[in-house]
């Protein structure tokens, strides 16, 4: 009597898990413990910014009134671009070595990997925006008729957004070369469209109709409310939670498009 071998199963895939707080803090502390390692990463990210900052300010050493109709702006414009550049590259970095391979086969869903590298960028983030904020009001003289605070919250919601964004296009590169290459795709339209160089309202009507869907724009008017407001609009109010939005928007989405390896 013949017995017919049988080939085990393969097991079935994991079902999807809810978010986890305590999954995604560990996701978080052990993305924060290896940029510890990484002076380079961190300088780039808290350091950059107010190089720029100082850089802009002797630009306009002749005109110190042009420094504050547009450094306000650039407060918010240079987190976005460093956090962008910074976290599309660490995370594919993540994906190519296979780190977020092993990461996905253990109980860890996609969102508790996306809401913990957000986390930790966002830690990062606070550190920059602060130091950022606090450099140029209180050392390079940028005067501002609103809240430093107010002004702190849309620097910090800026580069929110850019930690949102790189995770979500890392997902679409399948080298770190390709990652930088989605800066020009991503952020040189909405840095030309934002009203940085001209109004809005100035320009043509299917660009402006353009720079109303794009967070950059809505960025921008945010600072300049700050900037011109002593006290908090409704204009600020609305400018501030489409840029909210559209981070939280962006990291689901990064979620969903997240994938375990490079093809």
């Amino acid at each position: 009597m013949s017995t017919t071998a049988t080939t085990p199963a393969a097991p079935a895939p994991a079902p999807a898990r809810a978010l986890s707080p305590a999954r995604t803090l560990a996701t978080a502390t052990r993305v924060l413990r290896q940029l510890r390692h990484d002076p380079r990463t961190i300088a780039l990210l808290v350091l950059i910014p107010c190089v720029l900052l100082v850089l802009l300010r002797y630009v306009f050493e002749g005109s110190p009134r042009t420094f504050d109709s547009i450094g306000a702006s650039l407060l918010g414009i240079f987190p976005l671009i460093t956090m962008f550049l910074v976290t599309s590259i660490a995370t594919l970095r993540e994906r190519t070595s296979g780190t977020l391979e092993r990461l996905l086969a253990m109980p860890l869903g996609k969102g508790d990997v996306i809401a913990g590298y957000a986390l930790a960028f966002g830690a990062l983030a606070i550190v920059q925006s602060a130091l950022a904020t606090g450099l140029a009001l209180w050392l390079l003289g940028l005067d501002v008729t609103g809240s430093p605070w107010l002004l702190l919250l849309v620097a910090l919601l800026d580069a929110l957004l850019g930690t949102a964004l790189g995770l979500f296009v890392s997902a679409f590169a399948a080298s770190e070369f390709q990652a930088v290459q989605f800066m020009p795709a991503v952020i040189f339209p909405q840095l030309l469209l934002c009203g940085l160089f001209t109004p809005r309202d100035a320009m043509h009507p299917v660009l402006e109709a353009v720079s109303d869907v794009l967070p950059m724009s809505y960025a921008v008017d945010g600072m300049n409310e700050v900037l011109r407001h002593t006290d908090m609009t409704a204009t600020f109010v609305r400018d501030v939670l489409v840029v909210a939005g559209c981070a939280l928007l962006v990291l689901c989405l990064g979620a969903a498009t997240l994938r375990r390896r490079t093809a």
